[in-house]
């Protein structure tokens, strides 16, 4: 098994998916899109798609995008595991032909609940369970694909199309990156976020800890 993580910022990263790697004695590789501008040929098995600034519509200024999406279909049709992060399920919902958009921009922590009747890695999750957003986009559901789980604000929060798993909100955090991402917010979203994330973040990281396990175990 190797993981192969496509990193679209330097502010983007495994997070807490990292020292469960290390700890497995499972490799992973960044590929860092924003240094090398384009989707190098790679043995990984496994596939992680990050976050990022930018719209998955914004190919003409990032042609990588457009790299990426065939790497995902090929991915798919490979029976490969893949699971997209914000941008990176952004990216899975465009590579199958489903319309991703500006939307009511979500910034915090969030309830998010299952979708009824589906199985999933979300069925050991609580329901709600509270979730991080930093989004100002979302996406169609693909068709053929399934949606696991949903928000209030921004329906769409999790999906499964054939092996790839998209989910819109970040369980990877780490209170390093929490404190990165809130320099660039308005002093009142920073200071809510700080005073919120110490009664969510052990919840977060453990169900990142079960997200993690059920995505390496295939």
């Amino acid at each position: 098994m190797k993981i192969a993580a496509f990193q679209h910022s330097d502010g983007e990263s495994l997070g807490f998916f990292e020292p469960f790697l290390a700890e497995r004695d499972i490799p992973f590789e960044y590929i860092r899109l924003y240094e090398t501008n384009e989707v190098p040929e790679t043995d990984a098995t496994h596939f992680m798609f990050l976050g990022g600034p930018m719209s998955v519509n914004d190919e003409q200024e990032y042609p990588y995008l457009k790299e990426e999406k065939e790497c995902i279909r090929v991915a798919v049709r490979k029976e490969r595991r893949i699971l997209g992060i914000c941008l990176g399920a952004q990216l899975i919902a465009s590579a199958f032909g489903a319309d991703v958009y500006p939307c009511l921009q979500e910034t915090g922590w969030h309830p998010i609940r299952h979708e009824p009747g589906q199985e999933s890695v979300f069925a050991q999750f609580p329901d709600p369970f509270f979730a991080f957003q930093l989004h100002g986009e979302t996406f169609e559901i693909p068709p053929g694909g399934r949606l696991l789980c949903s928000g209030t604000n921004v329906a769409n929060q999790a999906f499964l199309f054939g092996s790839a798993l998209g989910l819109q909100f970040h369980l990877e955090l780490t209170g390093g990156i929490l404190r990165d991402w809130s320099r660039e917010l308005k002093h009142s979203d920073q200071e809510k976020i700080l005073r919120d994330s110490p009664g969510y973040l052990a919840e977060s990281n453990r169900l990142c800890h079960l997200l993690a396990e059920d995505f390496t175990s295939h």
